[in-house]
């Protein structure tokens, strides 16, 4: 209830008001329209006082931080989520990669397949250009 955050706080049930008009916080209520605080309305509270008290961040201040955290928990989940996919789709590759080695006609590692040596590269000889026009020289 209202009352007790207030006291185990030190804050004025007014300042709780206010931060719930703000959006700040968004305590359930009862039938009786009593706000109900929960263990995530009392985080919350306890950082917004921490913001307002200890670093004096004003309330626009706040809402502005607040609302990066939530985006930066969604978007912590969005990347959670897709490493999981790549961890996933990789298991997967290794297996059909695995599946086909063993069933390929020549046995045969990766490595096995990748040219160790450089290919030299020689420039053009007088041979090569027979076929081109001479030129005339002056």
């Amino acid at each position: 209830m209202i009352s007790a955050v207030a006291q185990k706080y030190d804050i004025h049930p007014q300042t709780l008001r206010l931060y719930e008009r703000e959006g700040l916080l968004k305590p359930s209520r009862t039938e009786g329209n009593t706000r109900l605080y929960s263990e995530e309305d009392l985080e919350q509270l306890e950082t917004i006082l921490s913001l307002t008290r200890d670093l004096g961040v004003n309330l626009a201040g706040v809402e502005i931080i607040l609302n990066m955290r939530r985006k930066i928990e969604q978007m912590q989940g969005e990347v959670n989520e897709f490493m999981e996919y790549v961890k996933k789709e990789l298991a997967r590759g290794i297996d059909d990669w695995e599946q086909r080695l063993s069933t390929a006609l020549v046995k045969s590692s990766p490595g096995d397949l990748v040219r160790t040596t450089p290919v030299s590269v020689t420039s053009p000889t007088s041979d090569e250009h027979a076929d081109e026009p001479s030129r005339k020289r002056s």
